[in-house]
């Protein structure tokens, strides 16, 4: 009985979460209506405040469903890298790019900081800064780094990786401008290497 419980509770928020993300992608969190996704849902508003309190608290596990999504697609981008380095180019430079990909703008980038406020200080945010401490300190430790502090190093790239992605979301033109912010992204991260890595050295430890 608690199974089937937990089962029912699980579909009922996977459908809400479903439709909202739906709605929240194409017209955006203003304009989204709960009624509309939760008939979408074939549920009630009973149902929303129930399992998320609020459009708000619905709004957030579409954001952490999506920010979920998007760490497994970065991982999987830097385990094929040859080295480390690389490694770490290739999935913050990836991150930067998924602005351009139209749901992640619109909700990750232009609605979330708008609706949720600063979201450096959340789980996902700083699982992705202590990985990326722990890569830049094996880095430098291998001398391929300049002489500076691994997590300095790993917040400011976070941050810099963030606002390219808002400065593409809000572009009048999203491609020309993801160019720009990738190019300039990518010599920011050139500056920190002392010299070129070598091929096989390991990606992860």
């Amino acid at each position: 009985m608690r199974r089937a419980r937990q089962d029912m509770i699980a579909e009922t928020r996977g459908k809400l979460i479903a439709a909202a993300r739906q709605a929240f992608g194409t017209v955006g969190y203003a304009q989204a209506s709960m009624d509309d996704f939760t008939s979408a849902a074939g549920l009630t508003r009973g149902a929303l405040y129930h399992h998320f309190g609020d459009k708000k608290g619905l709004f957030q596990a579409v954001v952490d469903q999506i920010d979920a999504e998007m760490s497994v697609q970065l991982k999987a981008i830097a385990a094929r890298a040859p080295n480390r380095w690389q490694a770490v180019v290739d999935e913050w430079i990836a991150y930067v790019e998924m602005a351009l990909e139209p749901e992640i703008q619109r909700i990750l980038f232009r609605d979330a900081p708008a609706v949720l406020g600063d979201q450096s200080q959340c789980p996902s945010a700083k699982s992705c800064i202590d990985g990326l401490t722990a890569s830049l300190a094996a880095l430098k430790d291998e001398g391929l780094l300049i002489d500076a502090d691994p997590e300095a190093l790993a917040r400011l790239i976070n941050g810099a990786s963030t606002h390219a992605a808002t400065w593409i979301a809000g572009s009048p033109d999203p491609e020309a401008t993801s160019k720009k912010a990738v190019a300039g992204f990518r010599q920011l991260l050139d500056g920190l290497l002392r010299q070129p890595p070598k091929a096989n050295s390991e990606v992860n430890t």
